[in-house]
């Protein structure tokens, strides 16, 4: 069976009170629009069509090149039924339709696999869910017999109907041809004036279709984004899957419910995670990672061993085994630690590599060097790497030994076993196996301190 998708993503989105597109405002570090694109990718269509409408092209823009998507605007909005005929004429090949919302980010893919394959030979296929409170929901209506008949809109639907807890998703599959003649059958005589998607089931019951109902393993999967408060509620039950799973993976999380991954962590055994760290891009963790609190990791790539002490920054960098930094430390994109460095308190480093064994602890900026292997960086240290126009490179030989509130002048190389004199300011290079230092003659004079008249 050829599957083709289309995402209905047009809506305004008021209840946001926002001037980004409601799908556009992100979840875990990604767009809502995002999360169901990747679904739907998951199912692997032949087709995937995004039905978009206000703010449009801020919409396109953010998933611009990306190829397999097709674009269709939905110049005015009168309703789901009316968005789906828009995508209609786009859809070539597929032989079903599954119908998903740019708003509703969690649907697993697992669900939507068996939504498709109950409809496999040409079915009509509905995702429902079972509420406490199904307030503001369309219901299902069904016969005497359990059979699906129709969907009544909350604000259509009578005293009796409105007792019924049995919900409408919106998440359908459909076959293309037959959506199609119904799409053209649609009326807009309701209390909205609008052309309402679920007055198709109704027509296929008509037709003999039997609906083939699946329900989510969790309500949540169904849930809709309309407001900052339910946003935020899809980003708790989000992290909260992830947090579980990776607990049921081997990683201690010393509190589930203060950890934030934005993006796709991997890792190796025995990994522990403070408080408040959060997780963005693609962070790989070796074995015996420790990660303390308040920390920051994008796109980093952490080896066995590593310790992160409490409130470091660490983004598009890597760091080498058995390697400790922190606390309050700094990595720009572009930092290599080998291995066996210790960064230490209000370090930055940036576009530099840290050879193995090296230590930079105290206060200092390393950006555009290469260190070498057994080097020690003293409190203070500053590589002077910009020269208002231009970077350049400093070099910094093994074992050499910096010392405190030294500024090097890039380009620089200091040599192997070279030792920088503290207080220096080097702008030459310094050789192999010598002292090398800047210092102005110390004086002492009589002077007596002023006093207040």
């Amino acid at each position: 069976m050829k599957l083709g998708v289309v995402i209905l993503a047009a809506g305004q989105g008021t209840r946001m009170k926002s001037d980004l597109p409601k799908v556009l405002h992100r979840l875990a570090g990604k767009p809502l629009l995002g999360h169901v694109i990747d679904c739907a990718r998951s199912l692997s269509p032949v087709e995937i069509v995004v039905v978009y409408g206000h703010g449009g092209e801020r919409v396109r823009a953010v998933f611009d090149g990306q190829q397999d998507l097709q674009w269709v605007e939905q110049a005015e909005q009168l309703g789901t039924g009316h968005a789906v005929q828009q995508a209609m004429p786009v859809l070539k090949t597929a032989e079903q339709v599954l119908i998903l919302y740019g708003d509703v980010p969690l649907t697993r893919s697992e669900t939507l696999q068996s939504l498709v394959a109950a409809t496999e030979h040409q079915g009509f296929g509905l995702l429902t869910v079972t509420l406490d409170n199904p307030t503001g929901y369309g219901r299902i209506v069904r016969n005497d017999g359990g059979r699906v008949q129709r969907i009544v809109e909350q604000k259509d639907a009578s005293a009796e109907e409105l007792t019924i807890d049995e919900v409408n998703t919106g998440i359908m599959c459909v076959p293309r041809e037959r959506l199609a003649e119904w799409l053209g059958g649609l009326s807009n005589s309701n209390a909205q004036g609008e052309y309402y998607l679920t007055d198709v089931l109704a027509m296929a019951v008509a037709d003999g279709f039997d609906i083939q109902v699946q329900q989510p393993a969790s309500a949540v999967e169904a849930e809709g984004v309309n407001n900052r408060g339910q946003l935020a509620t899809l980003e708790r039950a989000h992290q909260r899957d992830i947090a579980e799973q990776l607990m049921v993976d081997g990683v201690t999380l010393r509190d589930p419910s203060r950890l934030d991954v934005r993006g796709r962590v991997t890792h190796g055994r025995d990994c522990e995670i403070d408080i408040n760290v959060i997780i963005d891009g693609d962070v790989t963790l070796g074995n015996r990672v420790r990660i303390g609190a308040n920390c920051v990791l994008r796109n980093a790539v952490l080896g066995d061993d590593v310790e992160i002490l409490e409130n470091c920054v660490i983004e598009d960098a890597t760091v080498g085994a058995a390697s400790k930094v922190g606390p309050f430390a700094r990595l720009r994109p572009g930092a290599e630690l080998v291995g066996e460095a210790h960064i230490g308190n209000f370090v930055e480093i940036k576009k530099s590599v840290v050879g193995l064994g090296s230590k930079v602890n105290h206060l200092s900026y390393i950006g555009d060097t290469e260190i070498g292997e057994g080097v020690n960086i003293g409190a203070g240290t500053i590589t002077c790497n910009y020269d208002g126009a231009n970077k350049h490179k400093t070099v910094i030989g093994d074992r050499a030994f910096i010392g405190s509130n030294s500024a090097l002048v890039a380009p620089v190389t200091i040599g192997e076993n070279a030792t920088v004199g503290a207080g220096s300011v080097i702008g030459k290079d310094a050789p192999a196996d010598k002292l090398t230092l800047t210092r102005a003659k110390q004086v002492s004079v009589d002077w007596r301190r002023p006093t207040k008249k």
